[in-house]
């Protein structure tokens, strides 16, 4: 990292959240926790690893920026020896890169993409990776996030998700798993609605929308308002049936590289739909974090 960048203030607390598969987690924990310990000693980051038995975890690193390159570094360094390891009895003949999937808020996605794509080309051509975690620090420092951000937290992948006993559960093949999230999301929208959930076949309740109403507003970057609206607007139609709520996206301001989506509804409406969006929105930023 150029010392330049330092020198320049941006020795700040930054909070960074990568998303990796069980097995690298293990690895980065190590035995007894040894590998995990290390890095908190020597880099001087904060590293927080979520739990669950899902396919994939969030790592959560925190502190001056030092410390969060320091603990990329040797996070890095681990995963580095991993790979050699498992070419030990490999035929491959070339080695595989590092991957590191760094799960950003979606209203810094902007920043870091760019207009156009300009800025992670220009982050891509002038550090000789795809991303460069560095790079990524110095925008997200210098782009703030807007808004709430809804942190995202890995589910069983593809599951459908039921409510039983105000319980939430993802359907996996004949078993269902409890989720404790979904569980808190559901039991928070029926406590702010004054009038009864109805079940629906949706997976999600549906919402008395005839609640007391009120309005929000979210702003989503031109880049992402795709991933919003979806083919011929299923998406977005799919996430007003599914909170109630009513979501209007406005239409492209010249100059500006966001858009504002206006969402009206009870409180429970208006949280589930961004919810909702978020979750749409983090799972977008993760497929472009892998292309």
């Amino acid at each position: 990292m150029d010392s330049g960048v330092i020198e320049g203030g941006l020795n700040v607390t930054l909070t960074i959240r990568l998303l990796m598969h069980g097995k690298e987690v293990g690895s980065i924990i190590g035995k007894k926790g040894e590998s995990v310990k290390k890095m908190r000693e020597e880099s001087g980051a904060r590293i927080n690893i979520s739990e669950g038995n899902c396919p994939e975890r969030i790592i959560t690193l925190a502190g001056p920026t030092t410390a969060i390159f320091k603990a990329f570094s040797m996070i890095i360094e681990k995963l580095e020896e991993d790979i050699s390891s498992s070419m030990t009895n490999s035929t491959a003949t070339s080695k595989p890169p590092v991957t590191l999937r760094i799960v950003v808020p979606a209203s810094q996605c902007g920043s870091l993409i760019g207009k156009g794509g300009c800025k992670i080309k220009e982050i891509r051509e002038s550090t000789g990776a795809q991303v460069a975690s560095a790079q990524i620090c110095v925008v997200m420092l210098e782009s703030p996030p807007k808004g709430v951000t809804i942190p995202y937290r890995p589910t069983p992948s593809g599951s459908p998700v039921i409510f039983a006993g105000g319980q939430a559960y993802a359907v996996q093949g004949q078993h269902a798993i409890p989720q404790p999230d979904l569980t808190k999301l559901h039991q928070l929208a029926m406590q702010q609605s004054p009038f009864p959930i109805a079940p629906s076949n949706q997976g999600f309740t549906g919402i008395d929308a005839s609640a007391q109403t009120s309005s929000h507003e979210m702003t989503i970057p031109n880049d992402l308002i795709g991933c919003i609206i979806g083919r011929q607007g299923a998406k977005i139609n799919e996430i007003r049936q599914m909170s109630g709520a009513q979501i209007k996206i406005a239409n492209p301001v010249d100059g500006s590289t966001d858009r504002q989506v206006t969402i009206t509804g009870s409180p429970a409406s208006i949280s589930l739909a961004e919810y909702l969006i978020n979750a749409r929105l983090s799972s977008e930023a993760t497929g472009l974090s892998a292309n």
